[in-house]
């Protein structure tokens, strides 16, 4: 009977052993994928394959924008039409830039009513083909503006000119219309 305990106590120390064996195995791998990653770094900087990310390197501030025509300078024409009880204008009458080169400006609005007014712009374009190569990224044309009550407002409108703008337009118009969204603003009191 003496036996069967010690095969039961031998398969006790040979399952600790065991326990022991895989959890330094666990250890090391884990210590091993903890290392690779300075490893892996290392080998990056000196191969060159992480160009990516450098580590010191300065922003250079002389980086240019290649998609930029500078051989081009179109005129840039704003106008404002307000519909409706405000006060609409562009803070600058015009600017001169180049086909690709990102701009922005900004229009001015003055609720002169002593109630909230929910008011929406739509852009037009002279010569009319020029506005399929205006590209807006940011403009308060792209959803309704509420104003409150005798509330002024700055809206910038960040914009490019498409570079395939056709040679011979030199000027173009960029003209908004702002206007009051019927019923929206006239809410009970």
């Amino acid at each position: 009977m003496e036996a069967p305990q010690d095969t039961g106590s031998a398969k006790r120390t040979l399952n600790a052993q065991m326990l022991g064996k895989l959890v330094v195995i666990a250890v090391m791998m884990f210590g091993f994928g903890y290392a690779l990653v300075p490893l892996y770094k290392k080998i990056c900087e000196i191969t060159g394959i992480n160009v990516l990310t450098p580590k010191d390197v300065k922003i250079d501030s002389g980086v240019k924008n290649t998609q930029i025509d500078k051989t081009r300078i179109i005129t840039i024409e704003f106008d404002a039409n307000a519909q409706g009880p405000w006060r609409f204008r562009p803070t600058v009458a015009s600017v001169k830039v180049h086909p690709g080169e990102m701009t922005q400006v900004v229009y001015e609005v003055v609720n002169t009513q002593a109630r909230s007014i929910d008011a929406q712009a739509i852009p037009s374009y002279a010569p009319q083909q020029a506005g399929a190569y205006i590209k807006k990224m940011e403009c308060f044309c792209f959803q309704q503006q509420t104003l409150k009550a005798n509330e002024a407002k700055q809206m910038p409108v960040v914009f490019y000119v498409d570079p395939a703008l056709p040679k011979d337009v030199k000027t173009i118009t960029l003209s908004y219309t702002f206007f009051e969204v019927a019923g929206a603003g006239k809410k009970a009191g």
